[in-house]
């Protein structure tokens, strides 16, 4: 069909009696107002002629799936240009209308939104993740320029979703694992809660059924009881609020299976140590009554230590506010109860969608919103990344919450990806510090700029105008606007600046070493170059400039024998990426093991050697901050590392025994058993060295142990 057919059939059934499933839409938008309803009537009209001949996997007419986006979007209370093109967004991807047809009918508004939606043109690709990650960093430039792009994208995924069962099995797995990798993580960014878990639940039903039906079964035993006991607790605490006249609403909430599977899976927790599975939630007028509230509850019932979080006085990333304690309840049942006011309730749910301004930025904007911006920012500072699959990482990186918050010494807060360093922090601040920081304090105290830092830490970042960024810093930083910020200053520096960069770099890990270049054999430069494969230094440094080789093992390699006393190893295999032809130790104060987050010093004694982020002995080091690399584990290593646990158990005749027959069970070499203390308890202290593959091996081996009657504890040892 013709674009100018389209537009003729469009208007001969503008004139006709609205369909039953368009009269349904304009029911559900009373809140806009009637030239609103005529441009939404319109939309209709030219989607339902463009999509008359095409229907879905379902065998419904196609229209069924932009009127149910546009009625997600109704349910969000968004805007008539949204609207609009929440019924439009299929036509430019698969029907006869064309971008002038859309601008001229509906304007350029409409036309940008449903261009920002619509994916790249089919163009072939031979690499079908970049063709993928291309489309998602389109839309996800669109949404910078407006943010409605994304929430008809949210609304669009949440209906394909929820008719997935009429896909094959293999494409309702993949579009599955990518909603719950991607758009539902980006809701929760946002703070649209409701659509967040909606996702959650329709995608683990189709990713992980197994899984899905283990724990809806689960859940369906263990739900009668708590019903009963979340009532009592409910009529109790409204009575005392009543009496202090604080008008106040209770429901009681149900966590949703995903979340309860990904909170037992992230911290290796069965089902019955899920406490806030089933809660309360109390609404009221004021943040003062939330904590009056707060101080009434706890009178009533025991609160759990370790388990309050004020989310109102520092909101979530998402500018999501409530106050979370857990209670011990009748028969000691624990009870999570979350308080908050109707204004965060509200926008507890919709997120960025609650009172959105979209032509204006004001006074008014809620948490969400304002963290939105933030984020937006971020995305438009890093936009410039070379690669889609990059961007794709990058973006990556910042949807999910495993956040920690630092302190300026002004007392600002700053949200960072757990792992993340001093360098981190400083580009957190501003590209221009990030970009000249030569130094940190913690705490008032001196620490290198790799430092891993930790939350409710304060940080104080020293610059220099002299200062540029280290190439070497790519080894450890976490955050991607730091990784795109330090990777731009290294392709923006031509080749003749990238040499002096590198030459500069270099000579100062041979001056950590006590070496001066002038005193290395030319010899042994022309082995290096060989080794690395380079025609002359220039090349090297270079390779070192753009971040490529780390100058430190560039200086270890070169010196050699002369240098550093190497030792034979067990571990012959590559077990650190970068590190050929380097001796490397593992530290014996941490014993790091694979999946450990790890960081390398340089010894003259010992080579490289490996120790945990969170090593104890780390700060004896920090005099020698230039030793310091770095490192990321190989992505293959099949030998085993050793590693110690301590168990907690009662001192009864063969409870050492049971524990190393378990040991053994698992497939375990046990190195070294010790009795490291007794107690007055009846219980001992028994140290194992062990031998695990990697980080989730051991956590089996320990959950394991934990299990066993006379176990009361089990910990990784740190000397």
């Amino acid at each position: 069909m013709l674009p100018q057919n389209v537009k003729q059939s469009a208007d001969a059934l503008l004139e006709q009696k609205p369909t039953k499933l368009l009269k349904q839409l304009i029911s559900e938008l009373a809140y806009l107002d009637k030239d609103a309803i005529e441009l939404i009537k319109k939309a209709y009209a030219y989607s339902s002629v463009a999509h008359k001949h095409q229907s879905r996997k379902t065998g419904e007419p196609y229209i069924i799936h932009p009127t149910g986006v546009a009625s997600i979007l109704a349910e969000l209370r968004l805007d008539k240009e949204s609207i609009a093109a929440g019924i439009l967004h299929d036509v430019l991807e698969d029907t006869a209308i064309n971008e002038k047809l859309l601008s001229d009918e509906f304007g350029e508004e409409v036309l940008s939104l449903v261009d920002g939606v619509s994916k790249l043109d089919q163009i072939e690709h031979s690499d079908i993740k970049h063709h993928q990650a291309e489309s998602f960093r389109k839309m996800m430039l669109a949404m910078v320029k407006d943010i409605r792009v994304i929430l008809i994208k949210l609304a669009d995924r949440l209906h394909n979703i929820q008719t997935l069962h009429a896909l094959e099995k293999k494409k309702q797995i993949k579009i599955a694992k990518e909603t719950l990798e991607i758009y539902a993580p980006i809701a929760n960014r946002l703070g649209i809660f409701n659509i967040k878990t909606s996702l959650e639940e329709s995608a683990f039903k189709y990713g992980y059924p197994y899984r899905h039906k283990i724990l809806r079964k689960s859940l369906k035993r263990k739900m009668g009881n708590q019903k009963r006991i979340l009532k009592k607790i409910s009529s109790r605490i409204s009575k005392k609020l009543n009496e202090k006249n604080i008008l106040h609403a209770i429901n009681a909430r149900e966590k949703g299976l995903y979340s309860i599977y990904s909170k037992m899976k992230r911290r290796r927790l069965s089902l019955d140590k899920i406490i806030d599975v089933y809660g309360l939630r109390i609404v009221v007028h004021s943040t003062q009554e939330c904590y009056q509230v707060l101080g009434l509850v706890h009178e009533a019932y025991k609160p759990i230590i370790g388990k309050f979080k004020d989310y109102i006085a520092i909101p979530r990333v998402n500018g999501y506010q409530s106050i979370h304690t857990s209670l011990m309840g009748p028969n000691g049942t624990p009870i999570e109860i979350q308080i908050r006011t109707e204004d965060m309730d509200r926008v507890a749910e919709n997120g960025i969608a609650a009172h959105w301004k979209y032509k204006s930025e004001g006074s008014n904007d809620t948490a969400p919103q304002i963290k939105a911006r933030e984020w937006l920012a971020n995305i438009k500072e890093i936009q410039g990344a070379t690669h889609p699959e990059e961007f794709l990482e990058s973006i990556k990186v910042d949807l999910y919450p495993d956040k920690i918050f630092v302190f300026s010494p002004d007392g600002d807060i700053y949200r960072l990806p757990n792992n993340s360093t001093c360098v981190d922090f400083a580009y957190a601040i501003h590209t221009d510090i990030g970009n000249s920081c030569i130094g940190a304090k913690v705490d008032r105290a001196q620490v290198p700029l790799r430092t891993v830092l930790e939350s409710g830490q304060t940080v104080q970042i020293k610059t220099s105008r002299y200062s540029s960024p280290d190439p070497s810093w790519l080894a450890f930083i976490t955050t991607a606007k730091a990784r795109h910020n330090l990777r731009a200053y290294l392709k923006e520096l031509n080749v003749e600046q990238t040499i002096v960069l590198g030459k500069r770099l270099f000579n100062n890990a041979l001056d950590a070493l006590g070496k001066k270049q002038r005193n290395i054999k030319q010899e042994q430069i022309q082995n290096l170059l060989e080794r690395m494969g380079f025609k002359n230094m220039d090349q090297l440094y270079e390779s070192i400039g753009v971040g490529d080789k780390n100058p430190l093992l560039m200086s270890q390699i070169l010196l050699g024998d002369e240098q550093i006393e190497k030792k034979s190893t067990e571990h012959k295999p590559l077990l650190i990426k970068g590190t050929e032809g380097v001796s490397i130790t593992f530290s014996k104060c941490c014993l790091p093991i694979p999946g450990d987050s790890i960081i390398g010093h340089l010894s003259r004694v010992k080579g490289l050697v490996i120790h945990r982020r969170k090593c104890h002995q780390l700060g004896s080091f920090l005099k020698e901050s230039s030793r310091w690399i770095g490192v990321e584990w190989s992505d293959d290593i099949s030998d085993g590392l050793s590693t110690e646990i301590t168990v907690h158990a009662k001192h009864k005749p063969g409870s050492l025994a049971a524990i190393a027959g378990k040991l053994a069970d698992n497939g375990c070499n046990v190195e070294q058993v010790s009795l490291t203390a007794e107690y007055e308890d009846e219980t001992i202290d028994i140290l194992f060295q062990i031998q695990v593959s990697n980080r989730k091996d051991l956590a089996d081996i320990m959950r394991g142990i934990k299990a066993m009657g006379n176990v009361e504890k089990v910990s990784r040892s740190l000397h």
